[in-house]
């Protein structure tokens, strides 16, 4: 009994990152349908920016998640405009090829800048000199808490109804007088933001972090996006603590090395019986 608990509290820990990730996937794919591979090395760079403060500066938690959102808002911008709006009207998989390139591009310029080697997260309070107490109940919090705020923002804000209105057809937006690259630069700030929190929190629950941190984090909240059904932020949540609880389970009652055989069994396994997802709807499209 004593071990199955433990199990849920793990799956809740993990799938809560992995909801974190995934919704930063589910919400670019949304707006702009690109697979922005490279948004798991945003989870990679918003831990290196937590590390940095708490290093250098003693930060406590809240500050220090702030800082990381802002610091990776700023680069997910950066990035839409360097990489991805150059190609707004080129082929799908031209824009698919560049997100693969990002991603190799900044795992292997943090591994150039700050070596291969793991850095250990110091200790880190929850807010000034209060203790973090137990780091699954923050994680879980928090999670539920951007997931919140971001359909809050989606649903109930004038650049939530801008996403929506870009999300279903970009000529009618622009038509409208919607700024179709501010609110897609606008989307990727707020997934960038999500990636960081979800790195602050991966850092800080497994101790250490490195240059392809984000690699399998990425790949597996991805699966949790397709799962859920991916452009749908409740898809993205439900997703995220399913492979995080199927996960947990398989290492510790299967084994370990089984783990990924079982998460990226369940993407294919998706695709071909459910395409959409749990949550998502078959929709024509006009070809």
């Amino acid at each position: 009994m004593t071990q199955f608990i433990n199990q849920i509290i793990n799956s809740l820990n993990i799938g809560s990152i992995y909801a974190l990730i995934a919704l930063g996937y589910t919400m670019v794919y949304g707006i702009v349908r690109l697979i922005n591979f490279a948004h798991g090395e945003i989870l990679m760079i918003g831990a290196f920016i937590g590390y940095f403060l708490a290093v250098t500066f003693n930060m406590s938690l809240i500050p220090l998640l702030l800082l990381s959102m802002i610091g990776c808002a700023i680069i997910g911008m950066i990035i839409d405009r360097v990489a991805y709006k150059p190609l707004r009207k080129a082929p799908r998989i031209s824009a698919l090829i560049t997100a693969l390139g990002m991603s190799m591009l900044l795992s292997n310029f943090f591994r150039w800048r700050f070596g291969a080697s793991d850095k250990i997260m110091p200790e880190i309070n929850l807010i000034g000199n209060i203790p973090m107490p137990n780091i699954t109940i923050i994680t879980v919090v928090i999670t539920f808490m951007c997931m919140i705020g971001l359909q809050y923002v989606i649903t109930r804000t004038k650049t939530g109804q801008a996403m929506r209105a870009v999300s279903e057809d970009k000529g009618a937006a622009q038509l409208m007088g919607i700024n179709v690259d501010k609110t897609i630069s606008i989307t990727f700030a707020i997934g960038s933001a999500l990636g960081a929190v979800a790195g602050v929190l991966y850092a800080i629950n497994y101790g250490n972090l490195e240059p392809y941190m984000g690699t399998m984090p990425g790949l597996k909240a991805f699966v949790a996006a397709v799962l859920g059904g991916i452009g749908i932020i409740p898809g993205a949540m439900v997703g995220g603590f399913a492979i995080g609880i199927i996960e947990t389970f398989v290492k510790g009652y299967i084994s370990s090395a089984w783990a990924n055989v079982f998460v990226f069994g369940i993407l294919i396994i998706v695709l071909i019986v459910k395409p959409t997802g749990l949550f998502g709807k078959n929709i024509k499209e006009k070809v």
